[in-house]
C-alpha cells in the first residue's frame, strides 16, 4: 500500500466511520426516541451547558500555561496569549484530521515565537505522554470505584465472571510475554515499541527535573479535573442523569475519552459510547443518548467558535511578525 492512500486512509476512515455511526444512531431509534431525545436537546438548561464550555476553556488556558513549563528550560518563554490561540487553532484542525494538529501548534510557535520545530514538537509529545498517563490512572480510579456495578451489568449481559476473570489472567500472562520479547528482540516492531517506551519514561521524568515542577503537577491535575467536571455538569441538563455521583460519570467520562480517539472529535461514537456507560446504572437509552449528545454537542461547538476566532485572531495579534 503506498503511502498516499494510506494518508488518504486515516483521514477518510475516521470521518467516514463517524458519519455513519451518526447514521446508525439516528436508524436504531424510533421516532418517538428521537423526538424525546430532541426534546432533551432543546430543552437543556444553557447555564449548565455554558458552565460545561466555561470549564473547557479554563482547562485550554491552563494548558497554555503549563506548555511554558515545559519550553522555560529549553530557553523559550511564548507569551500565554499566543499559546491559548495556538492550541484552540490545533483542537480544531484535529476536527478535520487527526493528529494534525500537533504539527500545527508546533508550526505555529515556529512562526509567531521563534520557538524550532522539533522543541516545540518535543514539548508537545511529552504533553501528550502525560495525557496518556492521566487517562490510565483515572480509568484505574473508575474501575476501582465501579468494579461491582461493572461487573454486574456484565453478568447481566451474559458474562461469566470466571471467564473475565481468566481472560484477565491470560491478557496479563501474554503482556509480560510481549514485554519480554520487547526486550530481547531486535525486530523493527520492537525497537520502536522500545523507542515509544523510552520516551513515554523520558517525558514523565522530565516533569523532574524542570523548575516549576509542582506547578506543572498542579495544572495537569487542573486540566484534567476541567475535563471530568465539563461532563458532570452536563447531568443536571437531563432530568434521569442528576442523581447520578461523580464515580459513575467517571464510567461515562473514560468510555467518551475512548471514542474520541476512534472518530475525528468523537462524531457518532461519543453519544453511543457514553449512552452505553450510563446504561450501567439503569439510565434509559433516550436520556443516556440525549445526555451523550449534549456533552458532544457542547465541546465541539466550544473548539469550532474559539478555534475559528483563534485562526482569524492570532495573525492579527501579531502583525508585527
Amino acid at each position: 500500500m503506498n503511502q498516499k492512500l494510506k494518508k488518504t486512509l486515516k483521514t477518510a476512515l475516521p470521518i467516514a466511520l463517524g458519519v455513519f455511526l451518526v447514521w446508525y444512531s439516528y436508524y436504531k431509534t424510533s421516532p418517538e426516541d428521537r423526538e424525546q431525545i430532541l426534546f432533551y436537546i432543546k430543552d437543556a438548561d444553557l447555564l449548565w451547558v455554558g458552565i460545561s464550555i466555561a470549564l473547557g476553556i479554563l482547562g485550554h488556558i491552563s494548558r497554555a500555561i503549563r506548555w511554558n513549563y515545559l519550553l522555560e528550560p529549553l530557553g523559550y518563554k511564548p507569551k500565554i496569549i499566543n499559546n491559548i490561540f495556538i492550541i484552540l487553532m490545533a483542537y480544531f484542525a484535529n476536527l478535520g484530521i487527526p493528529r494534525t494538529g500537533e504539527i500545527l501548534r508546533a508550526t505555529a510557535l515556529t512562526t509567531y515565537e521563534d520557538v524550532p520545530f522539533e522543541k516545540g514538537f518535543g514539548t508537545i509529545v511529552t504533553e501528550r505522554v502525560i495525557d496518556v498517563i492521566m487517562l490510565l490512572m483515572l480509568i484505574g480510579l473508575t474501575l476501582l470505584l465501579q468494579t461491582d456495578s461493572i461487573l454486574g451489568f456484565l453478568q447481566n449481559k451474559g458474562f461469566n465472571l470466571k471467564g473475565l476473570l481468566f481472560l484477565m489472567g491470560v491478557g496479563l500472562f501474554g503482556l509480560i510475554l510481549f514485554f519480554i520479547f520487547i526486550k530481547k528482540s531486535s525486530h523493527s516492531i520492537a525497537l520502536k515499541t522500545k523507542g515509544f517506551i523510552k520516551g513515554l519514561m523520558e517525558g514523565v521524568f522530565s516533569i523532574f527535573k524542570m523548575k516549576k515542577k509542582w506547578a506543572f503537577v498542579f495544572h495537569t491535575l487542573f486540566i484534567w479535573a476541567c475535563y471530568v467536571g465539563m461532563l458532570w455538569v452536563i447531568k443536571f441538563t437531563v432530568p434521569e442523569t442528576i442523581h447520578l455521583s461523580l464515580s459513575q460519570l467517571m464510567v461515562a467520562f473514560v468510555a467518551g475519552s475512548f471514542a474520541m480517539t476512534a472518530t475525528n472529535g468523537g462524531i457518532g461514537l461519543y453519544p453511543i459510547a457514553v449512552s452505553s456507560a450510563l446504561a450501567i446504572f439503569g439510565i434509559s437509552a433516550v436520556s443516556g443518548d440525549a445526555f451523550g449528545w449534549i456533552m458532544w454537542i457542547a465541546q465541539t461547538l466550544m473548539i469550532v467558535v474559539f478555534g475559528a476566532i483563534s485562526f482569524l485572531v492570532l495573525p492579527l495579534f501579531n502583525r508585527n511578525r
